[in-house]
């Protein structure tokens, strides 16, 4: 067996440099937004709604619900809020790391 195996961190590192640099915080950004989107869709099918429907509810067009869940499209916090609490019925915790 080869000594040669990398961690993800490893290889995250390697590629995208260390945390603090700008194209790993990049990644690191594009990432969480990712995980937005995926949480919003999963949230909304364990709902069983659909993606018009949740639209209407929150007064938002189908697209647009797509491309948040799909794209992590550039979403405000208010609409983050409405789609969680008013279309979801659920509540958007966030943190902060420093």
């Amino acid at each position: 067996m080869s000594n040669n195996i990398k961690t993800w961190k490893e290889i995250k590192n390697e590629v995208y440099g260390k945390k603090g640099t700008k194209r790993r915080d990049e990644l690191e950004r594009d990432f969480e937004t990712f995980k937005i989107g995926m949480l919003l869709r999963n949230a909304r099918e364990k709902k069983n709604l659909t993606q018009e429907q949740l639209g209407q509810i929150v007064n938002k067009k189908r697209t647009y619900i797509s491309r948040v869940e799909n794209y992590g499209s550039n979403i405000t916090l208010k609409t983050l809020f409405d789609i969680v609490e008013k279309g979801l019925g659920g509540k958007v915790q966030i943190s902060i790391e420093i």
